[in-house]
């Protein structure tokens, strides 16, 4: 029965995390289109800030997955 629940939440998490991976890396794709200087002006630190962001947020997405890995406890 726990095994049966398991794949479920297991499908669930496939399922919604390849949805959102998609939104995430079409929202990436879509700031790249900001880049053109002949439809846009922008500054280095503009820039800058931005992409410091989206590094701090990603880091920390990938922390809280970091953090519910299951440590292996060293044994003698």
């Amino acid at each position: 029965m726990k095994e049966n629940a398991n794949v479920k939440k297991s499908e669930k998490f496939k399922e919604i995390a390849e949805r959102r991976t998609t939104r995430v890396l079409d929202a990436i794709r879509l700031l790249g289109q900001c880049s053109n200087p002949r439809t846009y002006d922008y500054t280095p630190q503009q820039v800058d800030k931005i992409f410091r962001e989206i590094r701090r947020t990603l880091r920390e997405a990938e922390l809280k997955f970091r953090k519910n890995e299951k440590k292996v406890q060293f044994r003698l």
